[in-house]
């Protein structure tokens, strides 16, 4: 596997603004955000993408989800909020790091494109 952008965001060789940091995953700011607030949650495993996570990930991707609901309240927007993951690049996804996004403080419709 090959190192990703977010992988060197998790190195620490490249900057990011960091909302929130734990042994397990890393929540930063979106540099092309679509939304007043734009975060991207991302585990500090590397797995590309949903599709490739296995049995022994079960535990790191919950806590991926907790780790979105700690953020969303720790910034007063747990009320609404969206969380988006892409699989594969017929998705969008565009860095094949698994990544959550945190997406708040805009009006949402159904069903999301």
């Amino acid at each position: 596997m090959t190192d990703t952008i977010f992988q060197k965001i998790i190195d620490k060789e490249l900057p990011a603004d960091i909302i929130y940091e734990d042994e397990l995953a890393l929540v930063f700011k979106d540099i092309n955000p679509v939304a007043p607030t734009h975060l991207l949650i991302i585990p500090k495993k590397q797995i590309e993408k949903v599709s490739d996570a296995e049995n022994q990930d079960k535990e790191l991707l919950g806590h991926l989800l907790l780790v979105a609901g700690k953020v969303a309240r720790d910034l007063g927007i747990d009320e609404a909020f969206r969380l988006v993951v892409n699989n594969g690049a017929g998705a969008q996804q565009t860095v094949f790091h698994l990544h959550i996004h945190l997406i708040a403080e805009r009006e949402f419709t159904w069903p999301p494109g």
